[in-house]
């Protein structure tokens, strides 16, 4: 059993998500094992464009973003598990169980996404993930994606 952690860089994130600013939401994977668990990090700075208005006073990273970049998280651990190349396939956001939210997250949190595959069948995958902010749980939900092929 090897110690090496597998990660991933922004550039290899960005070559396997669609998603581009404002709304990439993943900065970087610790470590990943294909078929089994992905850890990532989102470092949340005051200079996040939804802090504008969600709240101004009080700023307040909101939940729907929080679940979308831990879908992000589990398309990531799609693309090294399912074995599909991203220039051909997407992973879509299919399904959300079991959300669940215990703390606020504000600016200067770093968010430790942790995704482990429960199960995938014919290209659906379905995942849980949780979310911590030093150790404490943010978000913990069931996620769902589905593999579609590009069409050219």
């Amino acid at each position: 059993m090897s110690n090496e952690l597998n990660t991933m860089d922004i550039k290899e994130i960005m070559n396997s998500l669609p998603h581009r600013y404002p709304f990439l939401l993943i900065d970087r994977v610790l470590d990943y094992t294909p078929g089994e668990s992905l850890h990532a990090i989102k470092n949340v700075t005051i200079n996040e464009p939804f802090f504008q208005g969600h709240f101004p006073v009080q700023p307040v990273m909101p939940g729907v973003l929080i679940l979308e970049a831990m879908a992000q998280a589990t398309g990531l651990l799609a693309y090294k598990s399912m074995e599909a190349a991203a220039e051909e396939s997407l992973y879509y956001f299919a399904g959300i169980d079991k959300a669940r939210f215990k703390r606020v997250v504000e600016p200067g949190d770093q968010l430790h996404f942790v995704v482990n595959l429960i199960k995938e069948r014919r290209g659906i995958g379905v995942f849980a993930g949780e979310v911590r902010v030093d150790g404490e749980l943010v978000c913990s939900a069931q996620i769902m994606c589905a593999r579609r092929e590009i069409k050219k």
